[in-house]
């Protein structure tokens, strides 16, 4: 089976076939949040910290940091972006004790955060495109360290899933070629919204099912953006990534503070039997002063109200 490792200091989170859907915290990022942009320009770290937190104690198993802010006094990412990854992935390894990503498209940025993450992290992320292969997938062997792979090359985002699927088999090879093997890459095969492209959930599930299958590697997603520009968005969410687990997706990058899609997760490890014994389901519904078995239903439930 394949198995995708990643460390802290002291835990460890594994993205597998055989194991519960991974869920990596996506609050870490101030893409879209200007409140937490304006705070990490003017030094204020009070949002990481409470996100961190936050994710963690609603069941992230891993946490993803990106330090992507545009600085108005110095917009010059490659000088700007790696103090803050590194100041940022201090703290937050500081708070909590799960494994991380770094989160970045500039190559000195995922090189600081590697440099003083502790354990295993993951990079996000490597693309099809001849200068990212050609920076990204050396350190990643540098640092052994698993990485997200993006099915969009030179030629941008194609909508034809035989090409993403090309796309992600290129970097597989070629991050062979470089001793990186295929269990510590993690494609993203990229999700379209749904209210763009009308079979674009279809779409994904078939490509995760021949991901998983042709080339044995672990996957994960921007799940929300199935959802991009529909109402009730966390209920297609909620939906969409239980599809995508029974599928093969084996991970995601999601907000694991709408209950909604945490609950549908713990629902797929359990019928994928992925929770042993039904643990975390049943410590995630159990009412407070009843058992377990008071929770039963079915034939034994009734027969024992009956009487």
């Amino acid at each position: 089976m394949t198995q995708t490792v990643l460390e802290s200091a002291t835990k460890t989170a594994i993205i597998g076939f055989d194991q519960p859907f991974c869920v990596i915290g996506e609050r870490i990022n101030p893409t879209g949040r200007k409140k937490l942009a304006a705070e990490l320009e003017a030094g204020d770290f009070s949002t990481v910290e409470s996100d961190a937190l936050a994710q963690v104690a609603a069941g992230a198993t891993v946490l993803d940091v990106n330090a992507g802010v545009v600085y108005n006094s110095n917009p010059n990412p490659n000088e700007t972006e790696p103090p803050l990854m590194r100041k940022m992935i201090e703290l937050v390894q500081g708070l909590v004790d799960v494994p991380l990503v770094i989160d970045s498209s500039v190559a000195p940025a995922l090189e600081a955060g590697l440099s003083v993450c502790k354990g295993r992290p993951m990079v996000n992320s490597v693309t099809g495109e001849e200068e990212k292969l050609e920076y990204i997938l050396p350190l990643v062997k540098k640092y052994n360290v698993p990485v997200v792979a993006i099915s969009n090359d030179d030629t941008g985002i194609s909508e034809d899933p035989e090409v993403r699927f090309a796309v992600a088999k290129k970097i597989v090879e070629r991050a062979a070629d470089f001793g990186i093997p295929s269990h510590d890459i993690v494609v993203d095969p990229l999700v379209m919204p749904i209210g763009a492209m009308a079979g674009a959930g279809r779409q994904v599930f078939e490509l995760v099912r021949r991901l998983r299958e042709e080339l044995k590697v672990n996957t994960t997603c921007g799940a929300s953006n199935i959802s991009f520009a529909m109402p009730n968005r966390s209920g297609i969410n909620s939906i969409f990534i239980p599809m995508a687990a029974a599928c093969g997706m084996t991970s995601a990058i999601m907000n694991p503070l709408h209950e909604a899609e945490m609950m549908a997760i713990r629902a797929a490890n359990l019928l994928n039997n992925n929770d042993p014994h039904g643990a975390d389901w049943i410590r995630a519904n159990k009412v407070e002063g009843e058992s377990p078995a008071g929770a039963r239903g079915g034939r034994e439930g009734r027969r024992r109200r009956r009487g």
